[in-house]
Parts: structure tokens; sequence; C-alpha cells
């Protein structure tokens, strides 16, 4: 059985949300890792779109 590769994550291990615009799920990217907290939505094209649709 191999080591697991420096720095690969289990998907199945990361914190999820709800997007406030579409209502899909998504997970934790490491670019929102600084401000996770007031993430909302999973795309730049939700965010946009706010909550209106």
């Amino acid at each position: 059985m191999s080591k697991p590769k420096a720095g690969f994550r289990n998907p199945a291990n990361l914190p999820s949300k709800t997007c406030a615009a579409c209502g899909r799920p998504f997970t934790w990217r490491r670019k929102w890792a600084r401000d996770w907290d007031s993430v909302r939505y999973c795309s730049e094209r939700c965010r946009r779109n706010g909550a209106a649709s």
C-alpha cells in the first residue's frame, strides 16, 4: 500500500454549505480558507445573481 500524496485532502472530510442563490451544496475550497464563514455562494455566477433566483 502506498503513501497518500502530500497535500491530498479527502473530499468526504471537507466542510460543505448550501448556496444561497441556487440551493446546491458546495464544499470548501482552498481559496476560501481565510473567509469560509462569509462565503455564501458556490460560484461567481450565483454571487452576481444573488438570492433572487
